[in-house]
């Protein structure tokens, strides 16, 4: 007879499915629940999918609840499955710190770490920061990206660390406040000038800059209308003469005199300081975000991730 018995179950499955969870079930479990997608999981733990599937079935079956609805890219937690990673995720991480259990091959010495976030907080804050790790002979691989992709990436395991623009959803998440951005409205001062400056802007409103080219990092104007919301009050209704996905570039258009835009004071700093920028508004308030630092789930292996992480916590405070 094959292992497949009558009533459907591998022998596998029938051998999971008797008797109390054992650890190896709970480890997949949390796994899937972290990631979210078997595939990730099974490349997290160093198994195939078919065993994880299977021993995610098998825990299903004992509990006599469906964890995960299955779709097309990767699965969602049920809200049983959210209640039971929270009561195992402390035990099964402690345990494995005490094993060295932490994935394929057990306890891993230092390699890279993996960093990922926005392409300018990465190259104008964090880098500079590590830099007397890297001096130390820490090894660092960096990804520029969107949040959102890239914390789709950190839960398969491709990145240790995210520098994410807002606080990721979900309990799995150990995220840390990084930094807080402030946001200005800037220009040239001989573009200012056209317009009649800061001032001009106060007392006429944020009409005047429609006679100034819009520079923005996207079609959707997504910095500069938060600004002119929390700021004017009203809609951005001006379209972007000049859009680049790196705020970087963005600045040296306005630098150059091409037109006026939102930026990041952190990133603009320096050009403020020296006269290059001038400020267009200067509100009590100004749109503030906070920015977080998103560690991948489970326990950790490498321990130059946690000497990288405390270091950028560290340097966020003075940011």
């Amino acid at each position: 007879m094959s292992d497949r018995q009558s009533n459907g179950m591998t022998q596998a499955e029938q051998t999971a499915a008797t008797g109390p969870a054992d650890l190896n079930l709970l480890r997949t479990f949390l796994a899937v629940h972290r990631s979210g997608s078997f595939t990730a999981a099974a490349r997290l733990l160093g198994l195939s999918q078919p065993t994880v599937t299977t021993q995610i079935r098998a825990l299903e079956r004992q509990l006599g609840r469906e964890l995960f609805e299955r779709r097309a890219r990767g699965v969602v937690a049920a809200p049983f499955a959210d209640t039971l990673a929270a009561r195992v995720v402390a035990p099964l991480d402690a345990l494995a710190a005490v094993t060295g259990d932490g994935g394929p091959g057990g306890a891993e010495a230092a390699g890279p770490v993996h960093l990922a976030g926005p392409a300018e907080l990465l190259c104008v804050r964090a880098l500079p920061a590590l830099a007397p790790l890297v001096a130390q002979g820490v090894q660092v691989r960096a990804a520029p990206g969107l949040t959102d992709p890239l914390l789709d990436e950190l839960r398969a395991g491709r990145h240790d660390l995210v520098i994410a623009t807002a606080r990721p959803r979900g309990r799995a998440w150990s995220a840390a406040p990084l930094m807080d951005e402030e946001f200005v409205l800037v220009a040239a001062p001989e573009a200012a000038e056209r317009i009649g400056g800061a001032e001009q802007v106060a007392a006429a409103g944020p009409s005047v800059l429609r006679a100034l080219p819009l520079i923005t990092y996207a079609e959707d104007l997504p910095i500069a209308r938060r600004y002119w919301r929390h700021v004017f009050g009203r809609r951005l209704n001006s379209p972007a003469a000049v859009t680049v996905p790196d705020l970087r570039g963005v600045l040296a258009l306005v630098v150059a005199g091409a037109g006026f835009t939102v930026l990041p004071r952190y990133l603009c700093a320096g050009e403020l300081a020296s006269g290059a920028l001038t400020l267009l508004a200067d509100p009590e308030d100004p749109p503030i975000n906070t920015g977080y630092l998103v560690q991948r789930p489970g326990p950790v292996t490498n321990p130059h991730v946690e000497l990288v992480r405390d270091h950028l916590l560290r340097a966020g405070r003075v940011w």
